[in-house]
């Protein structure tokens, strides 16, 4: 497909797309998010108001296939993602739980142009944008994100803490590597794990959204619960995948291999429990009607 013939090069934090591990890490990561934080779209009083969905730097395509199932009112659900190897597993993810005839995939740049018209979504959503985001990106893309809204649209940000709360001190280790990786490579505002999310309503607010509103979550991974095994298989995919990035922006230690192996044992301890929190950040497209293109059609 021409599509498919000149992939963009990539801010994210795994260069090579077409690593497996990465693919089946992302997996994981959209079904642990979704799962804890009670569904795809816990935080809005009325989903079914959501005819027209995007979902920007949508990866493997998780949270939109989700929300096809969830709500079946919803008639188009488009997902975007820079990566060819992404969209096409994303593809093949629709199919499979079959609601291709509402969900599709396509390969787009965010950070160049959301290739659709202006007010066409209800709602846009974005999740675990830090993995490619930089700071001075954020700016440009929501200025896209609004754009592609309709008035009184909502967008929705979705972000992690880096470091969860954990009696592991080699994954403290771990995460700490991985948010100085992340600051020196300019995702986070601050050298800390919530350099990200204090920052959402703000950026929100800044750039042409209202009537911001926030919701945290604390999902707990126990040893020996679903929980706690997915979050081990996130650690053991990821520390292998986020190596690169990491020793290109700080000092990868030499025991690095070794870290990651004691923060596996760590984690199957009896006694091991980890604390994440995730924050949601939701807001209101600004604007009378009027200046909405496809006010007249609704």
């Amino acid at each position: 497909m021409n599509e498919f013939r000149n992939e963009h090069p990539s801010t994210y934090v795994v260069q090579d797309r077409s690593n497996q591990d990465e693919l089946a890490r992302l997996r994981l990561q959209d079904q642990m998010t979704t799962s804890s934080m009670g569904g795809v779209l816990p935080e809005q009083p009325d989903p079914t108001l959501f005819r027209r969905v995007l979902d920007v730097g949508c990866g493997t395509g998780g949270w939109l296939i989700e929300a096809a199932r969830t709500f079946p009112t919803m008639h188009l659900l488009v997902g975007v993602d820079v990566s060819r190897t992404f969209v096409e597993d994303a593809r093949a993810q629709a199919r499979a739980a079959q609601v291709s005839d509402r969900v599709e995939f396509q390969v787009m740049d965010a950070l160049r142009m959301l290739e659709f018209p202006a007010g066409f979504f209800d709602l846009v959503n974005l999740r675990a944008g830090v993995s490619w985001l930089r700071t001075w990106d954020w700016r440009k893309l929501l200025q896209e994100v609004r754009r592609v809204t309709r008035v009184g649209g909502t967008v929705r940000v979705t972000e992690f803490e880096v470091v969860p709360q954990s009696n592991s001190a080699a994954l403290t280790r771990l995460c700490d590597l991985f948010v100085q990786a992340l600051y020196h490579a300019g995702h986070l505002f601050a050298p800390e794990s919530s350099g990200i999310t204090c920052q959402l309503a703000a950026l929100l607010a800044r750039h042409g959204f209202e009537q911001i509103q926030t919701r945290v979550f604390t999902p707990i991974s126990r040893a020996g619960t679903p929980e706690g095994q997915g979050l081990m298989e996130t650690i053991r995919l990821g520390g292998h995948t986020f190596a690169p990035f990491v020793g290109k922006w700080t000092r990868l230690p030499d025991n690095y291999e070794a870290l990651c192996q004691q923060a596996l044992i760590e984690m199957q301890q009896p006694a091991f429990v980890a604390t994440g929190r995730l924050l949601t950040a939701w807001g209101s497209r600004s604007g009378a009607p009027e200046d909405d293109p496809q006010w007249r059609d609704r």
